[in-house]
């Protein structure tokens, strides 16, 4: 069985040889690890079952420590957060659509990544993903706090945002629709630690509508749909269900009771993620990461509907010796 086909067989609600399983790192994490193990190329070795063509903007440095996305966003990566970085200003500081104008996707960008992707394939279930695709997009035009209140204030406001957004996203999932991919992705962090940051209400007004085209246009083109928010979304998982999800990613059992979703939603909704970088990796022993990351697995892969990973790209704090053992966890399971 290739990579590819355990995780189609996971994703259907089907037991598998061994669970499929993917790791992604931060770059201190990844340099720790390269230095524990002595191998900077140890992440080709991993035997990751997913493959990613990912577009979020195309940030480039623009000055030291500072990048702009293709939205004009100028992202500060001088700070604690070096991957992503926190925006320098609002770009849309009123609720007016006419104050900004959308850039249409680099297209030879984007179908250089595609032909990247599918080149360096192996056998491996590939997916094309679009991050900030629309709540977060949304803030990263006008901040956080003015789109939260926009929301209560000025509702054809944002229907014209996302509107807009979505649009924009229609154009890239255009071009990913002539590529060999198997699945749509959709970043979106919608959660907190407890409860959605806008509340059910609100999501289902400005989120739902236009996720439904996206993942309408999904299934139109045959492709598996996943979805990723990190936090507490629980109560909009029958909503997911509903329009389409297939996969959820990420998973994190310090939010979620994994035996009670896993028994709710478990026979419609495959879960890709549950192994904590918030308590278990970076606080843990080894052996306990082996023991603890074991029992999830068991729990979640019963009857398929389940990938294995960190539930974030694994962050810096986490311990290499940590992360080697959820390695050899994941490269030596027995069935």
């Amino acid at each position: 069985m290739t990579r590819r086909e355990r995780v189609i067989q996971a994703i259907t609600h089907h037991a598998t040889d061994i669970v499929p399983y993917s790791m992604g790192f931060t770059e201190m994490a990844r340099e720790r690890t390269a230095r524990l193990l002595n191998d900077d190329a140890f992440e080709s070795k991993i035997g990751n079952h997913i493959h990613e063509a990912y577009y979020s903007g195309n940030p480039t440095e623009v000055r030291p420590g500072f990048f702009k996305d293709d939205f004009g966003v100028v992202w500060n990566r001088t700070g604690v957060d070096k991957d992503i970085g926190v925006i320098e200003s609002k770009l849309l500081p009123a609720p007016d659509i006419s104050l900004y104008r959308f850039p249409e996707p680099p297209e030879e960008l984007l179908r250089a990544v595609c032909r990247d992707a599918i080149a360096n394939r192996s056998d491996c279930f590939l997916i094309a993903s679009i991050g900030f695709s629309l709540f977060e997009r949304a803030w990263t035009l006008t901040s956080m706090e003015d789109l939260l209140a926009y929301m209560l204030t000025d509702a054809d406001f944002v229907h014209d945002l996302m509107r807009a957004i979505t649009d924009f996203n229609l154009k890239v999932l255009r071009i990913y629709a002539e590529y060999d991919f198997d699945c749509f992705m959709f970043g979106d962090d919608w959660g907190q630690q407890k409860g959605l940051i806008m509340g059910p209400l609100c999501w289902r007004e400005f989120i739902k509508p236009y996720l439904t085209e996206l993942y309408a246009f999904a299934k139109e083109h045959g492709k598996f749909i996943a979805q990723h928010s990190c936090g507490d979304i629980e109560q909009v998982f029958p909503d997911l269900i509903g329009i389409g999800l297939d996969i959820y990613q990420t998973f994190q059992p310090e939010i979620y009771d994994i035996q009670s979703v896993k028994a709710a939603c478990g026979n419609a909704l495959s879960f890709w993620g549950g192994i904590s970088t918030q308590r278990l990796l970076p606080f843990a022993t080894p052996e306990q990461v082996t023991a603890r990351a074991g029992e999830i697995m068991a729990v979640m892969s019963q009857n398929g509907g389940y990938i294995a990973a960190p539930t974030h790209a694994i962050p810096g704090d986490v311990p290499p010796e940590n992360i080697r053992a959820l390695i050899d966890l994941f490269q030596n399971q027995h069935r």
